[in-house]
């Protein structure tokens, strides 16, 4: 639902755009979805599960996650399709500068998705995540149970490449109206983003590696992770 928004990253700063050149009649901003904002949590969450639950465990909450969105996405279709009070419309008639508001039209705008957007993020999560847990688990099998920074930026760096491109592309290209040079600044954009917060937030995941050993115990916590690393 928040995907939806760009905001400007140079806006809360109060500046104005970079307008980077990147080709000849093309300016690249800071510009990203809002569903960035909360893909430091996604990140340290994955993570934290591949370490201690393996693959099986990531795609078994990934699969969970794709139906709770999947069932939100129906509550919201069944709850927009309800015909609005006549009150309702009327108390909420004019907008804060007393121009004509439409509270129905602006409700189904905000919650009621097009399909392009349910089919791109659950598309590009699906794939992402899948994508996160295998190469995690690769770099695991290399490394053994030390550079924990390596196999969590390492997965990201491929799996995010993928998922910024295909919800944007069949979100906003296919779906939508963007030019394909849009969604390209956009997705790289969003790319970095995720790569910086991955490589600024990798002491948190030593930080939750640390609590948890400490409160399973070492030999627990051992033992649950090679399981892990053997699923």
């Amino acid at each position: 639902m928040i995907g939806v928004k760009i905001f400007s990253a140079e806006a809360i700063f109060g500046l104005p755009g970079a307008h980077i050149p990147v080709l000849s009649d093309f300016r690249l901003d800071f510009n990203l979805t809002a569903g960035v904002v909360i893909w430091p949590i996604v990140f340290i969450s994955t993570d934290i599960i591949n370490e201690y639950f393996g693959q099986e465990g990531v795609k078994k909450i990934s699969i969970i996650t794709v139906l709770l969105i999947l069932y939100m996405f129906l509550v919201i279709m069944v709850i927009s399709a309800l015909p609005p009070a006549a009150f309702w419309l009327d108390v909420n008639g004019k907008g804060p500068d007393g121009q004509p508001f439409n509270i129905n039209y602006a409700f189904n705008s905000i919650f009621r998705q097009s399909s392009g957007i349910i089919i791109g993020s659950v598309t590009a999560f699906l794939i992402s995540q899948f994508l996160d847990a295998s190469v995690f688990h690769w770099l695991r099998r290399v490394t053994g149970s030390r550079k924990i920074w390596l196999r969590a930026t390492g997965s990201t760096l491929v799996s995010q490449l993928i998922d910024s491109l295909v919800v944007l592309f069949i979100a906003f290209y296919l779906f939508g109206n963007w030019p394909l040079k849009q969604v390209l600044a956009v997705a790289t954009i969003n790319y970095i983003y995720k790569f910086v917060v991955a490589v600024v937030l990798t002491p948190l995941l030593y930080i939750a590696h640390f609590a948890i050993d400490r409160y399973l115990g070492n030999p627990l916590s051992e033992k649950i992770q090679q399981e892990a690393a053997e699923i």
